[in-house]
């Protein structure tokens, strides 16, 4: 917000990050066991109501939010909370998290990086979905630009990670890195753009603690649908650990680079600012519960 990248070094930083966000997106797929997405099949029940509430009831519950009175959530930021509900979970952080409170880790694995698998395809789907019936639209370009700069280099690292797997999965540690670098890059330059735009001009701080309780708001009705729907379902307490983390969680790895490519750089700033909101109250949140969870196995 101080020091925006502008005028010439624009050109130069938005190419270098867009390079960035492809190596990210192929190190994903070079990292991915095919035998975690074959053994993610076994699994169905567990699996299958983990993405529903990850690609079904979100995006249903976005179709509220316009509805929704001015001076809770602006309309300047109804299309930020729309694309955060298309998400896909996150991987790293619901692994963790699942672990942290003895759930079962492998049935996460499958789970995260099959949500992850699919969000590639189905979050600028349904993002298009519903940002037409918002009145807003999603371009050609952008489609095809999530296909070149996301999906193919991801195509590409599944193909070569008999190869390159073993060496990455030596030095993933290093990797957690690389992935916040890119992230930074993103919303730096994200944010650059939103505030030549006047973005402060758009959001008031009233709106920015209506916007926090709101994200605090649907966590914990997630949250809440997630563990009843598990115990609904007859599923083990090591099973609903899984759909509790991996059914809450929206991965800001992938919003991010995906976000700068379906919006105009203008755009993407406001567009960021829930899910930069959702993403810390959800890791807080799931690690209290993690902590309750292990206490309870204990």
């Amino acid at each position: 917000m101080l020091l925006p990248v502008h005028g010439s070094a624009v050109a130069p930083f938005s190419l270098a990050t867009k390079l960035a966000v492809a190596l990210l997106f192929f190190l994903y797929g070079a990292r991915l066991p095919r035998e975690v997405v074959i053994a993610g099949l076994v699994r169905w029940r567990l699996h299958l109501l983990t993405l529903s509430i990850t690609f079904v009831l979100f995006p249903l519950l976005s179709l509220a939010w316009p509805l929704l009175p001015s001076w809770l959530l602006a309309p300047s930021l109804v299309a930020g909370v729309t694309y955060l509900c298309c998400l896909p979970s996150t991987i790293q952080s619901s692994v963790a998290l699942v672990a942290s409170a003895r759930g079962d880790v492998a049935a996460a694995v499958c789970s995260a990086s099959g949500s992850n698998l699919l969000g590639v395809v189905l979050s600028p789907l349904l993002v298009g979905l519903l940002m037409h019936a918002q009145g807003g639209h999603v371009s050609v370009d952008a489609v095809r630009g999530i296909v070149l700069q996301l999906l193919a280099p991801f195509v590409v690292g599944q193909i070569v990670h008999p190869w390159v797997g073993p060496v990455l999965a030596r030095v993933k540690d290093r990797l957690v890195y690389y992935d916040r670098l890119t992230i930074m890059m993103i919303v730096y330059g994200a944010f650059s753009a939103a505030v030549i735009g006047g973005i402060w001009r758009q959001v008031t701080p009233a709106h920015l603690l209506a916007l926090t309780g709101l994200c605090g708001a649907l966590v914990a009705l997630i949250m809440t649908i997630c563990i009843r729907s598990a115990r609904a379902a007859g599923f083990s307490t090591e099973d609903e650990i899984v759909v509790a983390f991996c059914g809450t969680q929206k991965g800001l790895a992938a919003g991010v680079p995906m976000a700068s490519l379906i919006f105009a750089p203008a755009q993407v700033g406001l567009i960021l600012l829930p899910i930069l909101i959702y993403h810390p109250l959800q890791l807080m949140t799931c690690a209290v519960m993690a902590g309750q969870y292990a206490r309870r196995s204990a």
